[in-house]
């Protein structure tokens, strides 16, 4: 923890803009960003949360106009403007100068009027970011009219066709001085997806030849290979759709792969890996920069491991050839002549370092395909990940997730969830210390913390303790 301390005081200030989650009504969590608490304007309190009086005057004009009342609409919408006024002035003097929510609309929500109540409980309590699901659990939030998309829409009764969620809540948060992001699965493609016959073949897989639903028994977590070119062009269809509403940004969940439980949380064997899908295993043969590399890395994915033998039936297979070469393999000259017992064992080492890698970087090859279209049209995005999720677990194993954050790139947003549950703040500021000690300089961090404003929640300290915490330990931030 001390190590952790000294790290903060160097190096939060230039990159720490932390971001909170918790749950705030039955169908939102919130996230929080970093600065500084100064005294806010008299018309907003605590954390830029809008009096009682100024809440119950909006909400009874809303009421009025969608009963019909042109004066009413005309008053609520004035309101609107003077609230998102007093909101941005009020974070630009308040800590945190960013409080943003993570926000799931329901197919109840395309009732006139529910997507600007939402909004306006969200603007009351101080959040100037909304964080909108657009792909989730094999659904989108796209009109079912034009959703091209493998998933079906979130909202599709009849007569609901056009109804465009995601387009609403964009142009009502804007109206409301909200930034709304686009918050996505990633690899996690969803139950429905895994079920269509037409898309067996993208699922990622084990040698054992599970897909996760096999592996995480919650018919949620349906993962893809993200090597496979399909899974990368349904993906790709959707962010499209989902850029053409112009949101403020794109977050991307779920990247990574899927975390087992108990020993099955750990990966230490080369048939654990999500790396049998037909995509995947060819893409890591493609990695072999010569014969006798490609025969060992197929013989090592094959059995788990290779033999004295095998190398020695290879050796005479590419007589020709001095050692096994593959992508980021430099052998030392001397080793085409080192006794054979001792050139197995290196191998066998190099060919399990060599699979993990390709493992993990399916997944950040996945998520730069992804963010790279979202750049190119000039929209923020960023990843969220756990800050333990790529751990190395005793001598040879890892966290199943393989979830290599530190590799994500630096233009991404880092939302770091930081859910340690130890009692008190202090493992949640460890994790976000873990982070920022590995972000490059010029990486934005956003860690996400869990909890609920004044109350413990599922053992985690009150949002205000956590958010104190972190501010108590980075005091050079201070402006």
């Amino acid at each position: 923890m001390r190590s952790v301390q000294q790290q903060r005081h160097q190096s939060w200030p230039q990159r720490v803009s932390q971001v909170l989650m918790a749950t705030v009504t039955a169908s939102s969590s919130l996230w929080v960003q970093l600065a500084w608490i100064r005294p806010a304007i008299a018309q907003t309190s605590a954390y830029c949360q809008l009096p009682v009086a100024e809440v119950s005057q909006k909400e009874k004009l809303l009421k009025a106009a969608l009963e019909g009342d042109a004066k009413a609409l005309q008053d609520y919408q004035q309101l609107l403007g003077q609230h998102a006024t007093w909101l941005q002035n009020c974070r630009s003097r308040t800590w945190p100068q960013n409080q943003a929510i993570w926000l799931r609309l329901y197919p109840c929500d395309a009732k006139p009027g529910a997507v600007a109540r939402i909004l306006d409980h969200i603007a009351n309590k101080g959040y100037n970011q909304v964080y909108v699901e657009v792909f989730y659990d094999s659904q989108v939030l796209l009109p079912k009219a034009s959703n091209r998309t493998p998933w079906i829409s979130v909202v599709r009764s009849p007569g609901s066709e056009q109804v465009d969620l995601l387009a609403q809540a964009i142009a009502k948060g804007r109206e409301r001085g909200l930034k709304v992001y686009a918050w996505m699965f990633t690899l996690n493609f969803g139950y429905a997806y895994a079920q269509r016959s037409d898309r067996q073949q993208v699922l990622a897989r084990n040698a054992r030849g599970e897909d996760s639903l096999n592996f995480v028994h919650d018919n949620s977590q349906a993962f893809v290979d993200p090597y496979h070119r399909q899974a990368q062009l349904d993906y790709l269809g959707l962010l499209q759709e989902v850029l053409k509403r112009r949101p403020d940004g794109v977050l991307f969940d779920y990247v990574r792969y899927p975390r087992g439980t108990g020993d099955l949380s750990v990966v230490s064997r080369v048939h654990d890996l999500w790396i049998y899908g037909d995509a995947s295993r060819q893409a890591l043969l493609a990695r072999a920069q010569n014969q006798k590399g490609r025969e060992l890395i197929n013989r090592f994915v094959n059995q788990g491991y290779i033999t004295v033998n095998d190398l020695s039936v290879v050796d005479k297979l590419y007589a020709n050839e001095a050692v096994p070469l593959w992508q980021g393999r430099n052998p030392s000259p001397t080793e085409a002549k080192a006794d054979i017992k001792d050139r197995h064992q290196l191998l066998q080492t190099e060919l399990w370092n060599l699979s993990v890698a390709h493992a993990a970087q399916g997944v950040i090859d996945f998520l730069n395909f992804a963010a790279g279209e979202v750049k190119r049209q000039g929209i923020a995005s960023g990843a969220v990940f756990f800050p333990e999720g790529n751990q190395a677990v005793g001598q040879r194993g890892f966290d199943s997730r393989l979830q290599a954050w530190d590799k994500f790139p630096t233009f991404l947003e880092w939302h770091a969830m930081s859910y340690g549950i130890c009692g008190h703040p202090g493992c949640i500021v460890e994790q976000v210390g873990l982070v920022t000690k590995k972000a490059p300089q010029q990486t934005q961090v956003i860690p996400a913390l869990a909890g609920l404003w004044g109350q413990v929640f599922k053992q985690r300290p009150p949002l205000e303790a956590q958010m104190d915490a972190l501010r108590r330990a980075i005091p050079s931030y201070e402006p």
